[in-house]
């Protein structure tokens, strides 16, 4: 307690000056240059404090470039920060300063940005600020400069062209001059009237005027086509695909050819099956009745190259399984095996559909002996596998989960 009473009675009186500094407010004045003019055409790093070093900068750019708004800007950030210290408000404290974005704008600008004004802030730790700008980048500076500290005024700088035919014939020839030196707007604003104009001349030549506005429609159409569906990007992915294409492995190779000529066989038989049915001469009224000899008809038809095709699918991918040592090899020889044999069934299924007084005993058979050549194979793969465990140590998982099964 006593030690308190002496820490209180021994404390010294804050001094006016002392108050006078607690209460003064930091204003900064910042330019803010969002596509780094300054930094491209002057190489002047950033950011700038003080107003000789923001002065420098700014003559320095406006003698590369005296259209540049920003080197207005700096200066009119100049004259505010004199013009407020020449007021002399008591409490107020002035600086000036300039920061710069990137020439490649987006994210990427907003970045440096928060990180110089994060590093002029730690030097001078300002209670509002009072932004300058050209006008143009408000909306994507604004935010970032708020995140940080208060905005309590935003001056935009709009330089004042003259309105003298000079200007505007100076003005003209350099959107003129860059219609015909870009090569982005020069395709539009040239190339495609050329080409009308080629036309035209080539029709009055050959004496077929009278055609033009036929062949002014077709090319228009066409290039509005083009352009609006992405025609001409999509042609120069393809033939970049084309000139950079690289053929996959054999075993991919074999697996994709096997699967077209397999869907190949496939549809050739349906197309022989429905031309079967097609050729049918009896009368659809009594559907019902005739719907188990169609189907026998279309069945009989298609059941051999419907089978192959399959077939070829399963041996193409039994082959690309065979070079990867995938264990699903030999499961897919036995679907092999008794997709073969189901073209038994399927023969004496049609047979009996199409006349049911043929019996159904080579129906039975053919079942029954499918389904011992499904256990046979199932039998022959498990052994099979098991004692090729080390051919496929890439997929040893698969083996033993299928053996355990």
């Amino acid at each position: 307690m006593y030690i308190a009473q002496l820490m209180i009675g021994n404390r010294v009186p804050m001094t006016a000056k002392d108050e006078e500094k607690k209460e003064q407010k930091r204003i900064l004045i910042l330019c803010v240059d969002r596509d780094d003019d300054l930094g491209t055409k002057t190489q002047v790093k950033t950011p700038l404090i003080g107003r000789e070093t923001n002065l420098n900068a700014a003559v320095a750019l406006a003698l590369k470039d005296p259209e540049e708004p920003d080197a207005n800007a700096m200066f009119e950030a100049v004259r505010i920060y004199d013009r407020l210290l020449g007021e002399g408000k008591p409490g107020e404290i002035f600086e000036v300063a300039a920061i710069s974005g990137s020439e490649l704008g987006g994210v990427s600008a907003d970045r440096k940005i928060v990180a110089e004004l994060s590093e002029i802030l730690s030097s001078f730790p300002a209670d509002e600020v009072i932004l300058v700008s050209d006008g143009y980048s408000d909306e994507a500076v604004l935010p970032l400069v708020e995140s940080r500290v208060p905005v309590s005024s935003v001056r935009r700088i709009v330089i004042k062209h003259s309105e003298s035919i000079e200007e505007t014939a100076a003005l003209f020839t350099r959107y003129l001059r860059t219609l015909m030196e870009s090569p982005r707007y020069s395709r539009i604003a040239l190339g495609l009237p050329g080409v009308l104009l080629l036309i035209l001349g080539v029709l009055t030549l050959f004496g077929l005027i009278h055609y033009y506005l036929m062949a002014f429609v077709i090319v228009l159409g066409l290039f509005l086509f083009v352009k609006g569906f992405g025609v001409d990007k999509m042609a120069k992915s393809f033939y970049k695909w084309i000139r950079e294409y690289s053929p996959p492995p054999l075993r991919v190779q074999i697996s994709i050819y096997s699967t077209l000529a397999g869907i190949l066989c496939m549809a050739v038989g349906l197309y022989l099956g429905w031309n079967s049915i097609a050729a049918i001469r009896i009368g659809w009224d009594n559907w019902l009745i005739i719907f188990p000899y169609v189907a026998g008809r279309f069945i009989e038809a298609s059941k051999d190259l419907a089978i192959v095709g399959v077939c070829v699918v399963l041996s193409g991918r039994a082959i690309r399984w065979y070079f990867e040592r995938d264990a699903r090899l030999m499961r897919n020889v036995a679907l092999i095996v008794l997709i073969g044999w189901s073209r038994q069934i399927l023969d004496a299924t049609s047979k009996i559909l199409i006349n049911p007084n043929v019996g159904y005993e080579a129906l039975i058979f053919s079942i029954v002996v499918g389904i011992l050549v499904g256990i046979a194979s199932l039998l022959v793969i498990i052994v099979v596998q098991r004692s090729a465990k080390g051919f496929f140590k890439e997929t040893e998982e698969q083996v033993e989960e299928f053996g355990e099964g």
